[in-house]
């Protein structure tokens, strides 16, 4: 069994649920793929932890460090990941055009993670693209010192075992509202521009935050599409366990989601209230005393689980983390800016799995302007139409800056030590 409650818990991936994540960047220069496969193997250095490969030891399986070049391809096309394919890595990069991207197994790090190493990555490409000597202050190269916050235990010196359970805890609510498929379609996602000013000061005049405020604008949106449906609509907002207890700096993946339900009777025209009533409900599950006794309760499944026999784990693991749980997500990590690196980048977007939702959004912040990935598990455009109505409608400019299949990384165990 692995160590530590807090190692990866890989087998929570199969072929069926990826878990995978990505972040996608749009720079203003056409990528050099030597350059950025030399900044891919210069970091091996300073963030070990993301050079490792699956390893089978004692009924489970665990990640051992990887010698092997992570790949970097000159194609949009994916692979997957723990296969020959990714030379046995749980993180790929690809290129083409200007565009580049790093996609890794969620179970390996989150968001917060994966933004440190990304801001990183760039910072050695740009500074060889360029030959630009860029400040280095909140950036992590090779050289510095890896704190012990960054790697190990995250909640070290937090009395979790002593927790009791919260006074709320939201049940999570099972017949919600679903936006099925037609024959023949797949995955699809889209790409929005929006400025900051123009969001802010909407979330500042109706009691809204970013992630507030676009999960009221999604719900407004799929009611639109679907005005008779009385079913609820169930959209989560992610949040980071380690954040909210005070570590913002490990790597290790403890981000969560909360639910937030809008039933059919609530009042719809006045989105001040809406966003008043769901920054509310987010705010009574989002505490400190919440993340506590989650982490207790990971721990004690954690050692449940050491006698349960490596092949039982991994049919019923990955079946409960692809079920369906909300009609839609909201994710809003923070990336304000990449400092001097900021007039070098034009886009940028965060990617995640649709596996329990139907509408995947990922917000990330860059140069003024909030960019918008709005990932579904079909490929019409019929919700981001509503959507695109409900911005007009809230008087926010957006551009939408493209759109594709969407396709991650999968993922496959091959060759198990």
């Amino acid at each position: 069994m692995s160590k530590h409650y807090y190692d990866p818990m890989m087998v929570s991936c199969s072929s069926e649920n990826p878990m995978t994540m990505g972040i996608t960047a749009t720079l203003t220069d056409s990528v050099n793929g030597k350059l950025l496969q030399e900044a891919v193997e210069a970091l091996r250095e300073r963030f070990p932890y993301f050079y490792v490969r699956p390893k089978v030891e004692d009924n489970d399986i665990i990640v051992i460090p990887n010698p092997l070049p992570a790949t970097v391809r000159n194609t949009w096309e994916p692979i997957r990941l723990a296969s020959k394919d990714a030379n046995y890595h749980l993180i790929a990069f690809k290129y083409q055009g200007k565009r580049l991207a790093l996609e890794m197994t969620h179970t390996l790090s989150d968001g917060a993670g994966m933004l440190p190493y990304f801001k990183s990555l760039l910072y050695i490409y740009l500074s060889k693209k360029t030959g630009i000597t860029f400040p280095k202050d909140g950036f992590r190269l090779p050289g510095s010192t890896i704190p012990e916050s960054e790697t190990g235990d995250p909640f070290a010196g937090i009395d979790t075992d002593g927790v009791e359970m919260p006074f709320y805890q939201k049940k999570p609510t099972e017949d919600f509202y679903r936006l099925y498929p037609d024959a023949g379609e797949t995955p699809h996602v889209f790409y929005l521009k929006l400025p900051v000013d123009a969001v802010m000061k909407y979330c500042k005049e109706n009691d809204g935050s970013p992630n507030v405020l676009i999960t009221v604008l999604i719900e407004k949106a799929i009611r639109r599409i679907d005005p008779e449906s009385e079913k609820n609509i169930t959209v989560s907002i992610a949040i980071d366990h380690k954040a909210m207890l005070g570590n913002h700096d490990n790597y290790r993946m403890f981000a969560n989601a909360y639910e937030i339900d809008f039933p059919k009777s609530r009042e719809r025209e006045d989105i001040m209230k809406a966003c008043t009533i769901t920054r509310g409900k987010l705010m009574l599950q989002a505490q400190p005393e919440n993340s506590a006794w989650y982490i207790k309760t990971r721990k004690m499944g954690f050692e449940k689980m050491k006698a349960m026999p490596l092949q039982m784990k991994m049919e019923m693991l990955p079946k409960a983390a692809g079920m369906k749980r909300w009609t839609a997500s909201v994710s809003y990590a923070n990336s304000r800016s990449f400092g001097p690196l900021d007039p070098y980048i034009k886009e940028l977007y965060l990617l995640a799995e649709t596996s329990s939702i139907d509408i995947m959004s990922e917000v990330a912040c860059i140069n003024h302007s909030f960019f918008l990935a709005l990932g579904q598990t079909f490929s019409n455009r019929r919700f981001l139409d509503a959507f695109l109505i409900e911005l007009k409608e809230a008087g926010i400019p957006f551009d939408v800056m493209g759109d594709e299949e969407y396709h991650l990384c999968g993922f496959q165990y091959e060759d198990l030590l």
